[in-house]
């Protein structure tokens, strides 16, 4: 860590942001977790909390034991892609890892990963990149076959490039670019689902401090498989009332959520999510006075997914932060990270029952 945040003075907005920056300085494409894995359960570990890795990979954190069970997951995985091919000129094509556009990626510095440990810089770009050369390109189709990643070193065949330790199958990742601008705005790739699982580590923490006294069980899951649709399918044996996904909340078109709100999401293409529990959260939202917008994901799904046709027999619900061009360069809202912490904190430290009262 940049400080030590078991004994420094640092606001809770400081905290927050340096385990999201710690977590974005460690590549993490979908199958290729292992590091920022390392470094969520040594902070962990830092807390006097204990964890277990799944052998397929992802984090299980029993914070406590108790009834009413809460079980919250923020998944590690990213975007990314892998080398498809060295081409006859020695640039590669790739193939995505994860669902997003090939325009999203065009003129990104990436990072190849070699199965050596080396680390081989290059950029995205179009295989007519220069207008000088080409003229007017902006109406072809951007995919893998119109971009390409250039290394940044000097090879000019396939042979030359294979003599760099680059093959198929190794992973790209490519840079984040995080930026927090001073009106509270943070910018970055990946904010799904780095600033949820930002969030839900500095819960761990203020937990071990005893700031939160949770009134029910929690685990807290740290998944690695979401992105291509199984992080938490092995989690349907663990003790569990509510399940709630911590995840991105989707802006733009006709959604009622923006960057600087909670966004509670009511359906997404596998269905609705769970009568009483996503209201709740809402009826809970309320009474915080924090921000927040009910919306509707057709394009979208979570952890629960998974989780809920491996068998979980659960309440479950998705809430997250404001995100705005979501699998792109993406921005969210200081204000957002910090409702959703208070959100997910009263969820743990209040229990309301069916009959509309509490838990002692």
């Amino acid at each position: 860590m940049h400080r030590h945040l078991l004994t420094e003075d640092l606001t809770e907005k400081e905290v927050l942001l340096e385990y999201l920056e710690e977590l974005m300085m460690r590549p993490s494409p979908t199958g290729m977790t292992y590091d920022v894995e390392k470094y969520v359960q040594e902070t962990i570990k830092e807390f006097g909390a204990g964890s277990v890795r799944m052998n397929k990979g992802g984090i299980i954190c029993p914070v406590c034991e108790g009834d009413h069970p809460l079980v919250l997951t923020a998944h590690l995985d990213t975007l990314g892609a892998m080398v498809r091919a060295v081409k006859d000129n020695g640039r590669l094509r790739y193939v995505k890892i994860g669902g997003f556009t090939d325009n999203a990626l065009e003129n990104e510095n990436v990072q190849v990963h070699t199965s050596s440990g080396r680390c081989i810089s290059g950029t995205v770009q179009s295989v007519h990149a220069s207008r000088h050369v080409w003229g007017d390109t902006s109406e072809e189709r951007r995919s893998d076959e119109t971009l390409e990643i250039v290394l940044d070193e000097r090879t000019h065949s396939r042979a030359e490039t294979e003599a760099l330790g680059i093959r198929s199958g190794d992973f790209i990742s490519f840079d984040p670019r995080f930026t927090v601008t001073e009106s509270g705005f943070i910018k970055s790739r990946f904010l799904d689902d780095k600033a949820a699982a930002a969030v839900l580590m500095s819960l761990v923490r203020d937990i071990h401090f005893g700031e939160i006294r949770p009134k029910r069980g929690v685990t807290v899951v740290f998944t690695c498989w979401e992105e291509i649709g199984h992080g938490a399918s092995s989690l349907y044996t663990l003790p569990c009332e509510d399940l709630i996904a911590v995840d991105m909340g989707c802006v733009g078109g006709d959604l009622n959520g923006d960057e600087e709100k909670v966004s509670i999401c009511f359906k997404d293409k596998a269905g609705p999510y769970e009568y009483f529990l996503t209201r709740e959260l809402a009826d809970r939202c309320e009474r915080l006075g924090v921000a927040y917008a009910t919306d509707i994901y057709p394009s979208y799904s979570s952890d629960t997914n998974a989780a809920l046709h491996a068998g979980m027999d659960a309440r479950f619900a998705c809430v997250g932060m404001g995100v705005f061009a979501s699998h792109g360069y993406e921005r969210t809202h200081m204000m957002s990270l910090m409702g959703l912490k208070a959100l997910l904190r009263d969820c743990i430290e209040h229990v309301e029952l069916e009959d509309g009262g509490e838990t002692a």
